[in-house]
């Protein structure tokens, strides 16, 4: 099956080998997003402020693939502190109506550029 690459400069320029997303039949596999503004290329200050740019950059991406964040089936959202976790849960219901979609959260040790948060996703489209 062919598969497109999707890009939009309403997202942060990948910032290493990589592609924004990559579509495949009706699947769109959006990279790992942080916090940064794709403007500046520079991340936002703040754990909330980091959260709310990074379903920016995803739904930039989303729509630029022909989808929204509606058409999220599978959301991975990695934070350096897991006490973030209550915040993620308060953004995400400003850009995720139910249904939600799968998720895992993950703490880990360091993300690119010092982030505090990165989430990743697969859309289904026309579905």
């Amino acid at each position: 099956m062919a598969k497109t690459i999707i890009s939009t400069t309403l997202a942060p320029a990948a910032i290493g080998t990589y592609s924004q997303a990559v579509r495949s039949g009706d699947t769109v596999y959006l990279s790992g997003q942080i916090g940064l503004d794709p403007a500046t290329m520079q991340l936002v200050e703040g754990i909330a402020a980091q959260i709310v740019r990074v379903f920016d950059n995803l739904k930039a991406v989303a729509e630029a693939a022909g989808g929204s964040l509606t058409d999220v089936v599978k959301l991975n959202v990695f934070l350096t502190d897991l006490a973030n976790f209550p915040t993620v849960n308060q953004v995400m219901e400003r850009y995720f109506p139910a249904p939600f979609p799968a998720r895992a959260v993950v703490g880990v040790a360091a993300l690119p550029r010092g982030a505090l948060v990165e989430a990743d996703a697969v859309l289904v489209l026309g579905g």
